[in-house]
């Protein structure tokens, strides 16, 4: 009986460590360099094999964004844009680095500015937790649109426990048409709240929150209320990239 308790402590403590070593969450740039981030905030989301993250200045102007698959394995973690403001010639040609990760650090080295280290932000997962891509709009009646098929040109949106990013882009010909992302609250009742960090649309859009009604049937997300331009909407958003 010991041996057996024994053996399923050490199956359940080695459980907990592979779980807590999965870098799926929100994670904020520290430093890059060997220089701490100073005026600038880059926050990362990374939930079920997809990337996203944006920098904006401290005021909530838009700097840099990007996003696409990921994979971390051996040591080594490998990147596959789908977008990338900086520069789109890196759009669909792998990328890899060095890569330490414990429980709350992510430490990335032979990137473009030196080793970076990564925090993990402190969060619980909501109902909406997860990737999206945009399928259809319901009109006034209730009838859904013809859903758009997975493909190159899309609409993603991914959620940690409290950090969203949106992106619109088509990967095959590297063009990137805008993204937004900041914090959001999804309680069980069916409220759903973004609080827009950075917009690169429009930098007068940040500080603005956007109240909605959801709901969750399958693999879809129902997703009603006023867009940032205070118009009427009912968006069908549908789990996975697909891609």
């Amino acid at each position: 009986m010991k041996t057996l308790l024994s053996l399923l402590i050490f199956t359940l403590t080695t459980a907990s460590c592979i779980l807590a070593q999965t870098m799926e969450g929100g994670w904020r740039l520290k430093s890059a360099g060997g220089q701490p981030l100073v005026g600038v905030e880059m926050i990362a989301v990374l939930q079920d094999g997809y990337f996203m993250f944006g920098q904006s200045q401290s005021d909530g102007s838009f700097i840099s964004a990007g996003g696409g698959g990921y994979e971390l394995a051996d040591g080594q973690l490998s990147l596959l844009y789908d977008f990338f403001t900086d520069d789109a010639s890196q759009v669909r040609s792998p990328i890899t680095y060095s890569a330490q990760l414990t429980d709350n650090q992510l430490t990335l080295k032979n990137t473009p500015n030196g080793t970076q280290v990564w925090e993990r932000l402190e969060e619980e997962g909501t109902p909406l937790t997860g990737v999206w891509r945009f399928a259809t709009r319901v009109d006034e009646d209730g009838n859904e649109g013809e859903r758009r098929r997975a493909g190159p040109r899309i609409t993603v949106k991914i959620l940690s426990g409290s950090r969203f990013q949106w992106a619109a882009f088509n990967y095959a010909t590297k063009e990137f048409m805008g993204t937004g992302g900041g914090t959001y609250d999804a309680t069980e009742d069916g409220k759903y709240t973004e609080n827009i960090k950075f917009f690169s649309r429009d930098d007068k859009r940040v500080g603005a929150s956007l109240s909605f009604q959801y709901s969750r049937t399958g693999d879809d997300w129902y997703h009603k209320g006023l867009n940032s331009k205070g118009e009427p909407m009912h968006e069908v958003w549908t789990k996975g990239v697909g891609n």
